[in-house]
Protein backbone atom coordinates (compact mmCIF):
# COMPACT_ATOMS: atom_id res chain seq x y z
CA UNK A 1 0.00 0.00 0.00
CA UNK A 2 1.39 3.60 -0.76
CA UNK A 3 0.48 6.36 1.32
CA UNK A 4 -0.28 9.65 -0.25
CA UNK A 5 0.66 13.15 1.00
CA UNK A 6 -0.14 16.95 0.69
CA UNK A 7 2.24 19.58 -0.23
CA UNK A 8 1.97 23.51 -0.52
CA UNK A 9 1.26 25.17 -3.99
CA UNK A 10 5.28 26.42 -5.03
CA UNK A 11 6.81 23.73 -2.77
CA UNK A 12 8.60 20.49 -3.62
CA UNK A 13 6.89 17.61 -4.71
CA UNK A 14 7.48 14.24 -2.64
CA UNK A 15 10.05 11.68 -4.47
CA UNK A 16 7.28 9.64 -5.31
CA UNK A 17 5.90 11.98 -7.65
CA UNK A 18 7.81 10.90 -11.40
CA UNK A 19 9.31 13.45 -13.19
CA UNK A 20 6.63 13.90 -16.38
CA UNK A 21 4.35 14.67 -13.74
CA UNK A 22 6.83 17.25 -11.94
CA UNK A 23 7.20 19.14 -15.33
CA UNK A 24 2.96 19.45 -15.46
CA UNK A 25 2.88 20.57 -12.10
CA UNK A 26 5.56 23.39 -12.70
CA UNK A 27 3.81 24.52 -15.34
CA UNK A 28 0.18 24.36 -13.53
CA UNK A 29 1.57 26.82 -11.18
CA UNK A 30 3.25 28.88 -13.53
CA UNK A 31 0.48 29.74 -15.26
CA UNK A 32 -1.42 30.20 -11.93
CA UNK A 33 1.32 33.05 -11.12
CA UNK A 34 0.52 34.46 -14.81
CA UNK A 35 -3.42 34.46 -14.18
CA UNK A 36 -2.91 35.96 -10.21
CA UNK A 37 -4.80 33.62 -8.72
CA UNK A 38 -4.08 33.59 -5.02
CA UNK A 39 -2.64 30.56 -4.35
CA UNK A 40 -1.40 30.83 -0.59
CA UNK A 41 -3.65 28.42 0.77
CA UNK A 42 -3.66 26.25 -1.80
CA UNK A 43 -2.43 22.39 -1.84
CA UNK A 44 -1.41 19.19 -4.10
CA UNK A 45 -2.61 16.15 -2.99
CA UNK A 46 -0.85 12.54 -4.16
CA UNK A 47 -2.63 9.44 -4.34
CA UNK A 48 -2.80 6.43 -5.61
CA UNK A 49 -5.36 4.64 -8.10
CA UNK A 50 -4.18 1.39 -9.01
CA UNK A 51 -0.70 1.96 -8.04
CA UNK A 52 -0.62 4.69 -10.08
CA UNK A 53 0.25 8.30 -9.13
CA UNK A 54 -2.56 11.26 -8.96
CA UNK A 55 -2.00 14.48 -7.98
CA UNK A 56 -4.82 16.85 -7.57
CA UNK A 57 -5.08 20.96 -6.65
CA UNK A 58 -7.10 22.05 -4.65
CA UNK A 59 -9.10 24.08 -7.45
CA UNK A 60 -9.72 20.26 -9.49
CA UNK A 61 -6.94 20.40 -11.44
CA UNK A 62 -5.43 16.55 -11.93
CA UNK A 63 -2.78 15.62 -13.27
CA UNK A 64 -2.05 11.49 -13.81
CA UNK A 65 -0.40 9.44 -15.88
CA UNK A 66 -1.47 7.41 -19.23
CA UNK A 67 1.53 5.16 -20.23
CA UNK A 68 3.94 7.40 -20.90
CA UNK A 69 1.88 10.55 -21.39
CA UNK A 70 1.30 13.01 -18.32
CA UNK A 71 -2.34 14.28 -18.63
CA UNK A 72 -3.84 17.58 -17.25
CA UNK A 73 -7.56 17.86 -16.97
CA UNK A 74 -9.31 20.87 -14.89
CA UNK A 75 -12.46 21.16 -13.57
CA UNK A 76 -14.91 23.69 -15.76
Amino acid sequence: MQIGTRWAVGGEPPQAVPVGMRAAIADEERTLVELGADTADWRWTLTFLEGMPVVELDDGTTIRLDGDDVLVTREQ
